[in-house]
């Protein structure tokens, strides 16, 4: 994934890659899993049910096994065929939460980067405690327009869609309107190496650090640094999103993942916190960013001759 279409931050490290697809490989199996219980308890054969439905015989073991998603359709005319039609609800809440656990970039983007942004608003919206870490960005939600828009125009080229970043951009300062609200709480971990990476031009790099200093003052804004000196007990492997206790997302180069079992909240939940606690706050943060911005003044001063 690329970081101008990040949710409420920006990571495009595909390294938890493996463990996303195997979470929507593993809820594809218990879907499938539960449609065969339902199937065996009508004392129906896998043949019996294909023929009752129309379906060629493979379809109903495509289905059980996970080689083959069902559609609304197929778990409605299931049930009824089984005589379970009070499991529908459920069947279709799994499927739809599966439909969104891997949510490719192509298919979120066709339109243009700003009505993604716009459902991203929506989750923004719902969700009462944010908690972000980011090792090579800075979060969508602290940028600032001309950085935000360094990393739309980079999305642009490597995806070709519709050229709508003006109209993102706007969409994502809209979204930051967020911060202002009190009936919601924001807890950030930035790694120092976020705020060194060369993504847009130095001057616009040094306007990013100043906005990252004014935010942390907001009262429902908690911002750590994590500084170069720093001993980890988790290595920063790539960013990703706790969005209450209810769901995690992490973006690879080519898909959003939607990550929501027990097991993975609690996983993610463990790492920020080991994160967060060898992070710098307050005036030690800002001694880190101003450290950045001692650096890179030079560069953004030959820059702008």
């Amino acid at each position: 994934m690329l970081p101008g279409i990040s949710p409420p931050g920006g990571t495009t490290l595909p390294a938890n890659r493996t463990t996303g697809v195997t979470s929507v490989h593993e809820a594809r199996d218990a879907l499938g899993k539960r449609l065969r219980e339902l199937r065996q308890q009508a004392s129906m054969s896998g043949r019996q049910l294909a023929e009752s439905l129309s379906w060629p015989p493979s379809k109903v073991s495509k289905l059980e096994n996970g080689r083959q998603a069902p559609t609304d359709d197929d778990l409605r005319n299931w049930t009824r065929a089984t005589g379970s039609e009070g499991e529908a609800d459920a069947l279709l809440a799994s499927l739809h939460t599966l439909e969104i656990q891997h949510a490719e970039w192509q298919r979120q983007i066709k339109l243009g980067l700003k009505p993604h942004q716009q459902e991203i608003a929506s989750l923004d919206a719902q969700t009462r405690l944010f908690r972000g870490f980011e090792s090579t960005f800075i979060p969508g939600l602290l940028q600032t327009a001309e950085y935000a828009r360094a990393r739309f125009a980079q999305s642009i080229t490597v995806f070709k869609v519709r050229n709508d970043i003006n109209e993102a951009v706007a969409a994502r300062i809209q979204r930051q309107e967020v911060l202002y609200k009190p009936d919601k709480r924001f807890h950030f971990v930035l790694t120092e190496a976020a705020l060194r990476y060369r993504l847009c031009p130095p001057d616009i790099m040094l306007g990013q650090l100043d906005r990252l200093v004014s935010l942390s003052s907001l009262p429902n804004v908690k911002l750590g640094i994590i500084g170069f000196e720093t001993a980890y007990v988790v290595a920063p492997a790539h960013g990703f999103w706790l969005l209450d206790n209810d769901r995690v997302m992490v973006e690879t180069f080519s898909a959003e993942l939607n990550l929501a079992q027990p097991r993975e909240l609690g996983l993610y939940g463990g790492i920020f916190n080991s994160l967060a606690a060898v992070a710098s706050y307050g005036r030690s943060a800002r001694t880190i960013i101003n450290r950045v911005v001692d650096d890179l003044a030079p560069a953004a001063s030959q820059s702008g001759e």
